[in-house]
């Protein structure tokens, strides 16, 4: 399968060592359940803009549906052997705990609580950014004209990253924080907390969560 091979860089990858200003999370599921992770990637960012990506299958222990593989093409095949999901989250933790974290909507938290929750483990507290707020902040003129979805982004912003994977897609999340920092003037942080000079939107308008 050929367009896999260009994914096996993030998964032969070590798992990124030390401190970063923020590390951006994807996950992707083997069906509807929010719980069935089959995937993370994460998109680990050092002082001064470099990315570090890791990628790593799980094995959800639950079905695979047909259109979620159709869409990031992982199958029960691919993670045969892999990590269950407690077992990923532990390697990941010490590593995530330290640090500010991004998802693109908030799906990704969600979808660790709820196989938190499944699995029978301690709910996590971690701290979460989401890059939908950052982009709605330096890019306002897709509000209501294509989004903030990073389908719409990587159009718009001249992204290259291959969509649906995990490790891919918690790049192209970093990319978009860094590029709306470099447009804005200002941190992370400051646009996330930056008040707001309009009445609040839908925290999720469809056209943001269209992948």
């Amino acid at each position: 399968m050929a367009e896999w091979q260009a994914r096996d860089g993030h998964l032969a990858a070590a798992l990124p060592q030390g401190a970063f200003r923020f590390i951006a999370l994807d996950v992707e599921t083997a069906c509807g359940d929010a719980a069935s992770i089959c995937q993370i990637g994460l998109a680990c960012v050092r002082e001064g803009g470099a990315i570090e990506t890791y990628a790593t299958y799980v094995d959800p222990q639950m079905r695979f549906s047909g259109f979620n593989t159709q869409l990031h093409g992982i199958a029960a095949e691919h993670v045969a052997g892999a990590p269950l999901f407690g077992e990923a989250l532990a390697r990941l933790a010490p590593l995530l705990s330290r640090h500010h974290l991004i998802q693109h909507s908030s799906f990704d938290a969600r979808a660790l609580r709820a196989a938190c929750s499944r699995f029978g483990l301690a709910e996590i507290a971690w701290r979460w950014g989401d890059s939908v707020k950052i982009a709605r902040r330096a890019w306002p003129e897709f509000i209501g004209n294509g989004g903030h979805g990073l389908a719409h982004l990587k159009r718009q912003l001249g992204l290259t990253f291959e969509h649906h994977d995990a490790g891919e897609d918690a790049r192209a999340a970093a990319i978009v924080v860094l590029q709306a920092e470099a447009r804005l003037g200002m941190s992370f942080d400051q646009i996330l907390n930056q008040p707001g000079r309009r009445a609040p939107e839908p925290i999720y308008p469809v056209s943001d969560l269209i992948e």
